[in-house]
């Protein structure tokens, strides 16, 4: 599980594709502080385990599921990408409960900045809509955010000037994917009441 607050950016090292395997090699710092094979990190919000790691590096490996409903597969060489380790017993939740299972990808339909805040508009399947209310969570790219308003096939979240610096995001362009992961509670619900009226 993890709270949505990045930790750093990461660089991909390297895309390691095999017949039947798919390895993402990344550079990081904070995030190898006390890291052991097996270990969950948040890869643009993708919970995914180490399989290998030195002083400057660490490996994951991607299951065919992963590479269907997540941006991952299209990422580069040099691609900063944000990450976070699981979270402690101790570990403050300043972010929202994520469990680093992305539900499926939008789309950056705008940028606009308002003063020093940065507002990104975001286009998604109405799919996933019914589960993204105005003032919940959701979490892009592994960043725990808030929603401002919706509409029947996208939302819109404000960035302060403080974030904007730390996560991946800002420095997508228009027209790119990102990964979504909706608030779990409202899944656990629907299912809940969809019972209960059947």
């Amino acid at each position: 599980m993890f709270t949505g607050l990045v930790e750093e950016m990461g660089t991909v090292r390297a895309v390691i594709r095999g017949e039947d395997s798919f390895t993402l090699r990344i550079g990081a710092d904070v995030v190898l502080e006390d890291v052991k094979l097996g270990d969950s990190i948040a890869v643009n919000g993708v919970c995914l385990s180490v399989t290998r790691f030195d002083s400057e590096e660490f490996e994951v490996g991607l299951a065919p599921e992963t590479l269907k409903r997540t941006s991952l597969g299209i990422l580069s060489e040099g691609d900063r990408v944000n990450l976070e380790r699981s979270v402690l017993p101790t570990t403050r939740m300043g972010g929202h409960y994520v469990q680093g299972h992305v539900d499926g990808t939008g789309r950056i339909a705008s940028f606009e900045r308002d003063a020093d805040a940065l507002w990104v508009r975001i286009e998604t399947d109405p799919s996933l809509m019914r589960y993204i209310v105005e003032k919940g969570y959701i979490c892009v790219d592994g960043t725990s955010l808030t929603v401002v308003e919706t509409g029947d096939d996208w939302f819109t979240l404000t960035l302060v000037a403080h974030t904007q610096p730390l996560i991946v995001l800002p420095t997508k362009s228009e027209g790119d994917p990102v990964n979504l992961e909706v608030d779990i509670m409202a899944k656990y619900a629907e299912k809940i009441l969809s019972r209960r009226a059947s």
